[in-house]
């Protein structure tokens, strides 16, 4: 459970910094305490996307996965990016990504600050 928790709060922070580095990723609500917790909720439902989906697109683009020497988890990144920000639209949370290539460079930011905020904070194994 604390693994969980320690992963929602990276996620959440590497979307904060995609947000603040990238004008068409959005997050339109009110005050700090208020995006603090659609971020949470925009993480949740980013682990839940990656959760479910990720492992089924994987396995249909393992072909292109050899193919282009792993340059195509890019794309898959960038399709869970969007995936994500459609979920959240329709479950009314103001978090919106605008543009394939706008998610493909927001899902290489969320991967790098993602990968080094798990480094860094306790995992609780």
């Amino acid at each position: 459970m604390k693994n969980f928790i320690v992963k929602t709060i990276a996620n959440a922070g590497a979307l904060a910094v995609a947000v603040w580095l990238l004008d068409r990723i959005t997050l339109t609500d009110g005050g700090t305490v208020r995006q603090a917790g659609t971020l949470i909720v925009v993480a949740l439902v980013f682990g839940l996307v990656n959760f479910l989906v990720k492992p089924v697109v994987q396995v249909l683009t393992l072909p292109l996965f050899l193919l282009t020497l792993g340059l195509i988890t890019l794309v898959v990144n960038a399709l869970m990016l969007l995936l994500t920000s459609w979920v959240c639209g329709k479950l009314g949370v103001s978090f919106h990504v605008e543009g394939f290539w706008t998610a493909v460079l927001g899902g290489l930011i969320i991967s790098v600050v993602s990968w080094a905020l798990n480094a860094v904070l306790p995992d609780g194994d």
